[in-house]
């Protein structure tokens, strides 16, 4: 990757007060990289300009990264083409993580980029969220993290009964998340947590495009019926 890339990608992180080293810019670079040339064959993204892959994947995926406590254990629950969790392992390395996909494309992707950018303490693990007790146990993770993947109430779902007592859940979500948090009052009872707080972000300079991430926080231990499977939670969200 060139040198006009390199700065770039520096001045797009500074915007938001982000410092990034320069083995952490080689490392998303050559994530940019293998993204694209794998995108062809996998199918793993529609955005695949480099601006607006170091915006809308990149920096939508650490703007927070401060805010986890450290050396937590983190699941980033249908990670895709490994977003937030990549991006993220890049920004902190103290961090563990677990990333859950149910396309075994996507994962082998996920391998191919950890070997490359010579990451540790991260896993993959190929499953749908609600066969994820097939490899890891309930209240398990410090964070649950999920991007773009479903509405909250079924989100919740997916990623609360992984999440410890007093665990936090991570949703990223886009700006019109009202309804959502609406929809998701039974769930929240239901799975034994609540909302704490909700960020806003903008992270483009025309203001274009924005994240909101909404925290929850488990606070009592959640029944083991839960996740249910697929069909169940498609004829009968919570």
């Amino acid at each position: 990757m060139n040198n006009t890339n390199n700065e770039l990608m520096k001045q797009l992180f500074n915007l938001h007060n982000i410092d990034i080293t320069n083995e952490q810019i080689e490392k998303f670079n050559k994530f940019y990289e293998l993204l694209i040339e794998y995108n062809k064959s996998f199918n793993l993204t529609a955005i695949t300009n480099y601006i607006d892959v170091v915006i809308k994947h990149f920096i939508d995926s650490i703007i927070n990264y401060k805010e986890y406590t450290e050396n937590a254990y983190i699941c980033d629950i249908g990670t895709g083409a490994g977003f937030p969790g990549i991006p993220l392992k890049i920004m902190r390395p103290d961090l563990k993580l677990v990333l859950v996909d149910s396309l075994n494309k996507r994962v082998n992707f996920l391998n191919i980029v950890i070997e490359n950018l010579k990451l540790t303490d991260i896993e993959t693990i190929h499953s749908r969220a609600q066969e994820l007790t097939n490899f890891v146990s309930h209240e398990t993770f410090d964070y649950t993290i999920s991007r773009a993947v479903a509405p909250l109430n079924i989100l919740l779902e997916l990623c609360i009964p992984y999440t410890k007592i007093n665990g936090e859940m991570l949703a990223f979500k886009s700006l019109n998340t009202e309804n959502e948090i609406q929809n998701a009052k039974n769930a929240l009872r239901v799975l034994n947590c609540k909302i704490s707080n909700i960020e806003n972000y903008i992270l483009s300079s025309d203001e274009k495009y924005k994240r909101k991430i909404v925290h929850i926080i488990k606070t009592a231990s959640t029944d083991k019926q839960y996740p249910r499977l697929k069909n169940k939670i498609k004829q009968n969200p919570l």
